[in-house]
């Protein structure tokens, strides 16, 4: 009964900002006078999202372990850098900067979750000093300065496209699969209506096909897309389908029964901080291949954006609630509010403060869903 409930907890928030993200994209459709909701948009809206989604997949382990990262930002803008040292000062080639750069993420993230699991350091306090510190090593490694540009077999990772006929193959399977797995879902739930199952199977499908439909009109799906559908993907089976994302879950919900049922909980931390720098690693060379430069302020205050997509995508900051698949909603709300702003030139200032709110109405929100089960 208590895990029904939560679902459908989990259901009405997901539904709420679903409706709420609709809203946003009217509203800048008609302000905009449609230039938000044109194809090219569309595309630019979509390598805007891939960056924050990727590096929102971690943080949404990270927090339902019942932990923070406060330096994804910093660090993806660093290990950006690393990237576009490698390539432009010596002359790595494309293989070998994606494996050291993936390796420096790695130890990294590593670095940081010893000190988290084995030390009792919190969270909190590790990953600021890390965001201060990698942005200063970010300084350091560059001396101030853009590096570039990028080798040309590496600059597709953030620029290229998957055209017609490709992009349609591969909107099919993956909106197949997507069908497949809801229909699985939908054969457990004995008091939906057959009218609600069939949206629940068809919604998603449907929209993957009408996105690449209207995506294949201007020059066909970004790579940088691919990369975050790929990645979510893997981690969406990792956090549902394995043990260790099953403890994940099982830590963050109460990390004292966690211990006593035997679960190795300082690994499973470990293990969720490695990922994490992993991620940055792989959304830092996205970005710097979308820039075909290193730059000083790749990843600035990035950090918010990836919180408030985790938040509003339905993890709760008390741990042990959270979808990675809402990783995509989360930073889909907020890419779009970023494009939008952007088309209709609304000052810095206001972006930061409207974002700001953003956030705290994500956390309130969260906080009262919290509550509400408690209460059940």
């Amino acid at each position: 009964m208590k895990e029904m409930s939560m679902k459908k907890t989990i259901d009405l928030q997901a539904y709420s900002m679903t409706f709420a993200l609709i809203g946003i994209w009217v509203f800048f459709y008609i302000v905009s006078k449609g230039i938000f909701l044109a194809p090219r948009n569309i595309s630019n809206l979509s390598i805007q999202m891939a960056v924050t989604a990727i590096l929102t997949t971690g943080m949404v382990l990270v927090i339902v372990s019942g932990n923070i990262d406060l330096s994804v930002g910093s660090l993806m803008g660093m290990l950006g850098g690393f990237a576009a040292i490698l390539q432009v000062n010596y002359r790595f080639g494309t293989f070998a900067t994606i494996v050291i750069t993936l390796l420096i993420g790695l130890m990294v993230g590593a670095f940081q979750g010893v000190i988290i699991s084995y030390l009792r350091v919190p969270a909190f306090i590790v990953t600021l000093g890390g965001l201060l510190a990698y942005r200063g090593v970010l300084l350091g490694i560059t001396q101030g300065r853009t590096i570039s540009p990028m080798n040309p077999s590496f600059v597709p990772m953030g620029q290229s496209y998957i055209g017609n006929p490709y992009s349609t193959i591969i909107a099919v399977f993956v909106a197949g699969l997507m069908a497949y797995s809801a229909f699985k879902s939908v054969k457990k739930e004995k008091n939906s209506s057959i009218v609600f199952k069939a949206l629940k199977i068809g919604i998603i499908p449907l929209i993957i096909l009408f996105y690449t439909f209207v995506i294949n009109t201007y020059r066909g799906i970004p790579v940088a897309v691919l990369i975050m559908v790929g990645t979510i993907a893997v981690f969406h089976v990792i956090a549902k389908d394995t043990t260790f994302g099953r403890s994940i879950y099982a830590i963050g919900g109460n990390e004292e029964a966690a211990l006593y049922s035997g679960i190795k909980i300082k690994r499973i931390l470990l293990g969720v901080f490695l990922l994490q720098g992993l991620l940055s690693a792989l959304g830092g060379m996205v970005l710097a291949a979308r820039l075909n430069a290193g730059t000083i302020s790749a990843g600035q205050s990035l950090e918010m954006d990836v919180i408030a997509a985790a938040v509003i995508g339905g993890t709760s900051l008390a741990g042990g609630k959270g979808t990675v698949s809402g990783a995509i909603l989360g930073a889909l709300v907020m890419a779009s509010l970023d494009n939008g702003m952007s088309i209709m030139n609304v000052d810095a200032f206001w972006q930061m403060i409207l974002k700001g709110a953003i956030l705290v109405i994500a956390v309130y929100i969260d906080v009262v869903n919290t509550e509400r089960k408690k209460s059940v």
